[in-house]
């Protein structure tokens, strides 16, 4: 692994390159389309990508947990929290790439 982070930037410039846009219209339109994911999540809606994955809410019940380092018992309160699941097509890219 690289240890490399993917940015916002990154995209932009990858958006410049490959579609040929201006870099201020490629900064644009990566942060509308994040945006948009992020406006429709807010909603509780899901947000399914062909052939990448979907993020969904979910809602977590409260709970009872421990802190690690005392033993005390904290409770956690019920929250909501976003899950990715990759689709079959990015699973079956990860495992072909690491079995190179």
């Amino acid at each position: 692994m690289t240890g490399k982070t993917l940015t916002r930037a990154d995209l932009a410039d990858a958006v410049h390159r490959d579609v040929g846009l201006s870099r201020q219209e490629s900064a644009a339109l990566v942060e509308s389309v994040l945006d948009m994911i992020s406006d429709t999540l807010v909603q509780g809606e899901t947000v399914k990508l062909s052939s990448f994955g979907s993020f969904q809410l979910r809602d977590k019940n409260g709970r009872i947990g421990r802190n690690p380092k005392t033993g005390q018992e904290v409770p956690i309160e019920p929250r909501r929290v976003l899950v990715f699941k990759p689709s079959q097509v990015l699973k079956e890219r990860i495992d072909g790439a690491l079995s190179r």
